[in-house]
């Protein structure tokens, strides 16, 4: 593995901000770190740059111990969420500087810089300062100087996120062609999981500092561990209702997802509370006997106040009301 977390653990204090996490990236691969505010995601990364020590556990890239090496020799190529770019510099300067700190000849700055510029798209822009560019170019200027540091690892701390939506959609083709598709191992915290599910090799689901769940988008997706993950991943979220009162064991959370559900005049009875229409679909809001759900169904459906719904069983998942895990099918 070209990165490893191993038992890593960190604290401020006595409270632990990550605890025992344990994480592979491999060659190539991206890897999300994804979760509710203060679950440890930007620590986790700083840690792995250098910019803070772990308490306990060891960070190894490409196999080798990083606990003594210092943030500017671990050839970590960093995005950050606010550009950190110099509003005095020109877009060309910001990209040298850094090759003039680490002893580039003129000549190669120039050269480097002019390649980079081509591949980011943004020649034109050379000698213009950051305030003249839009919050995408200015993104692209932050990938292009991660890049021209030749990075083990990439670490991307939520680098769309002063983006509108519109943007971030543009961007993400370059972010692939510029990051993702390369040797390096990657690890991109967001706090987005429709930005992790559509560029994440896979994602750790992180929750009070540790791992609640690592998979690809679609195991996550399609078997949530936890009942946390399953209303974590998917938009809208998972539904949890309360167990049919006919059935004897009251602990067992079911779990449905929203487009799972369907009509069905013979099914449980719900009222509508309310409706949201995105032109393809509509995202229903729903009171049942069994608790509020949401239910996601075609544009085109003719909806009534009061109506039935039902789902297939077999997409049901089940959880233990108590701890939350994952109840195994038969």
């Amino acid at each position: 593995m070209m990165l490893t977390l191993s038992n890593i653990g960190r604290r401020f204090g006595d409270t632990w901000i990550l605890k025992d996490l344990n994480l592979d990236v491999g060659e190539g691969e991206c890897v999300a770190l994804l979760g509710p505010s203060g679950c440890g995601k930007s620590t986790a990364l700083r840690l792995i740059a250098g910019l803070d020590q772990p308490d306990q556990g060891e960070v190894l890239i490409a196999g080798k111990p990083q606990s003594q090496i210092p943030a500017h020799r671990r050839r970590i190529g960093m995005v950050f969420q606010s550009y950190a770019l110099f509003p005095h510099l020109s877009v060309r300067r910001n990209l040298s500087l850094g090759l003039q700190i680490r002893g580039a000849s003129a000549a190669d700055q120039r050269q480097r810089v002019n390649q980079m510029l081509e591949v980011v798209r943004l020649a034109d822009q050379a000698d213009q300062r950051p305030a003249q560019l839009s919050g995408g170019q200015r993104q692209r200027v932050a990938l292009a100087r991660a890049l021209l540091r030749d990075p083990l690892v990439y670490l991307l701390d939520e680098p769309m996120s002063n983006l509108d939506a519109q943007l971030r959609d543009e961007l993400r083709p370059d972010l692939r062609r510029l990051i993702l598709g390369g040797p390096q191992p990657v690890v991109y915290v967001t706090h987005d999981q429709q930005e992790a599910m559509a560029l994440a090799d896979r994602i750790a689901i992180l929750r009070a500092g540790r791992i609640e769940q690592i998979g690809t988008p679609e195991q996550l997706y399609n078997a949530p561990q936890t009942s946390f993950v399953a209303q974590f991943i998917g938009r809208p979220p998972m539904n949890l209702l309360k167990e049919d009162s006919h059935q004897v064991d009251s602990r067992v959370v079911v779990g449905i997802r929203p487009e799972h559900l369907r009509f069905d005049p013979a099914g449980l009875p719900c009222r509508l509370i309310h409706r949201e229409w995105h032109g393809a679909s509509q995202h229903l809001l729903l009171e049942t006997p069994r608790g509020t759900l949401q239910m996601v169904c075609s544009g085109e459906t003719a909806l009534e106040d009061n109506a039935n719904i039902s789902w297939d069983p077999r997409l049901e998942n089940r959880f233990d009301g108590i701890s939350g895990q994952r109840i195994p099918s038969d």
